[in-house]
C-alpha cells in the first residue's frame, strides 16, 4: 500500500469524535460531566431550573409538615429557606463556575433573590412567634438560621456594590474577588459546610413545631 495513503489515512479524524466535541468542550473543563462526557450550555440551563424546580418540590413538602397539615402561613418559612438557600444560591454558585460575563450577572440575580427570599423566610418566622406569643431565637435551629443569614449578607454587599461587572466601583480588586468567592464558598456552596449546617437544622425542624 502506498505510504501517501496510509499518511492520508491516519490523518483523517474519526466523524463520531468531531461531532461530539468542540474546541470550547475541549479547552473549558467546566463544559464536562463528572464522567469526562461533553455538556451544552443549553443543557446546563435546563440543570439549573430543573435543580430551583426539586428544591421549590422540596421546601413545599416541608412546609406542609406534619402529614395533613396543610399550607398555612408559617409555611412560607421552610418554603423560602430551601428554594432560596439551596436553589437560587446554589444554582448561582453553579452558573458563575461557568464564567463569563453574562454568566456573572445572572450569578448576581440568582444570589440576590435567594438572599431576598430567605430574608421573607426570616420575617414569616417572626411574624409566626409572635402571634404565638413566643419568644425569638431560643433555640440551635434559630440561632444557626440567623448566622447563616447574616454570612450570607458580607457576599452579597461585596458582590453587589464592588464586584459588579457594570458599575462596580472595585470590580478588578484581587482581594475583594477572592473574599467573595472563599466566603460564598463557606456560606452556600461547599458540601461539607452545608452539610454541617443542614443536617442538624433539618433534625431540629420537629422540635420547632411543637
Amino acid at each position: 500500500m502506498p505510504s501517501s495513503f496510509m499518511t492520508t489515512q491516519e490523518n483523517q479524524q474519526d466523524p463520531l469524535i468531531i461531532s461530539s466535541t468542540s474546541p470550547s468542550d475541549q479547552e473549558t473543563p467546566n463544559n464536562t460531566t463528572m464522567a469526562g462526557l461533553p455538556i451544552t450550555e443549553g443543557k446546563k440551563n435546563q440543570l439549573v431550573v430543573a435543580f430551583i424546580a426539586f428544591t421549590a418540590i422540596l421546601g413545599y413538602l416541608a412546609a406542609t409538615q406534619p402529614s395533613g397539615a396543610g399550607w398555612r402561613f408559617f409555611s412560607w418559612h421552610p418554603f423560602l429557606m430551601i428554594t432560596g438557600f439551596i436553589g437560587m444560591m446554589g444554582s448561582s454558585a453553579i452558573i458563575k463556575k461557568r464564567g463569563g460575563y453574562a454568566n456573572t450577572k445572572m450569578h448576581g440575580i440568582l444570589s440576590s433573590t435567594g438572599l431576598m427570599m430567605a430574608f421573607g423566610g426570616l420575617y414569616v418566622i417572626y411574624r409566626n412567634k409572635e402571634s404565638m406569643g413566643k419568644d425569638h431565637i431560643t433555640t440551635l435551629h434559630a440561632l444557626a438560621g440567623i448566622i447563616t443569614i447574616s454570612a450570607a449578607v458580607g457576599p452579597a454587599v461585596v458582590g453587589g456594590v464592588f464586584l459588579h461587572p457594570d458599575f462596580g466601583i472595585d470590580k478588578t480588586n484581587q482581594m475583594f474577588r477572592k473574599a467573595h468567592k472563599w466566603f460564598g464558598r463557606i456560606v452556600t456552596s461547599d458540601i461539607k459546610i452545608l452539610a454541617a449546617f443542614a443536617v442538624p437544622l433539618v433534625a431540629m425542624v420537629p422540635m420547632t413545631l411543637v
